[in-house]
C-alpha cells in the first residue's frame, strides 16, 4: 500500500511542476503580448505623425509659395500652345555612319552606342537562313544586351536582284 501512496505523491508532484511550468510560460507570453501591443501603438503613432507631416509638406499652397520663391517661372503665354495638327512630324532617323558599320557599333535614338546585331549563323545571306537566332517564319522576343525587343517575325533573306553568289 505504501508503494501506491509513493506513486500517487510522485504523480501529484509531477502535476504540480507541470502546472507551474504552464503558468510560467503563460506569464511570459502575456508579457510578450503586452510589449507587442506597446510597440504596435508606438508604430501607429509614428505612422500618424508621418502622415500629418506628409500632408503639411504636400500642401499645394506651400508648394506654390516655394515655387514662387525658388523658381523663376513665368505664366504660360497662350501663343505658346499649338494644336496637334500644326506640330511637325518627327524627322526620320539618320542612317548610321559608315565608321559605325565598319566597327560594328551603332547609336540608338538617345545617342547610346551599342553593338550591332550579328547573324547567328554563317549563311545569313542565303534564303531561309537563321538571323539573330530566329528561324524564318518564327516569332519570339529578341534580346540585345539588356534591352528586350518585342516579338519579331522573320522572313527568308533573299539577295537583291542581280546580285551574284
Amino acid at each position: 500500500m505504501r508503494f501506491i501512496h509513493l506513486i500517487v505523491v510522485a504523480t501529484l508532484v509531477a502535476a504540480a511542476v507541470d502546472v507551474y511550468k504552464i503558468k510560467f510560460e503563460s506569464t511570459l507570453q502575456a508579457e510578450r503580448a503586452a510589449r507587442l501591443r506597446v510597440e504596435i501603438r508606438r508604430e501607429r503613432d509614428t505612422t500618424a505623425a508621418l502622415r500629418a507631416e506628409w500632408a503639411t509638406l504636400d500642401n499645394p499652397g506651400r508648394i506654390q509659395a516655394l515655387a514662387q520663391r525658388h523658381l523663376t517661372l513665368k505664366p504660360l503665354d497662350p501663343t505658346q500652345v499649338e494644336p496637334l495638327d500644326r506640330v511637325p512630324e518627327r524627322p526620320a532617323a539618320p542612317p548610321p555612319p559608315a565608321e559605325a558599320i565598319a566597327n560594328g557599333t551603332q547609336r540608338d535614338r538617345d545617342g547610346v552606342v551599342g553593338a550591332m546585331a550579328a547573324p547567328a549563323r554563317s549563311g545569313a545571306g542565303e534564303p531561309g537562313a537563321t538571323v539573330l537566332g530566329i528561324e524564318p517564319g518564327e516569332t519570339g522576343p529578341v534580346e540585345t544586351g539588356a534591352i528586350e525587343i518585342g516579338p519579331v517575325e522573320t522572313a527568308p533573306i533573299r539577295p537583291p536582284p542581280g546580285a551574284t553568289r
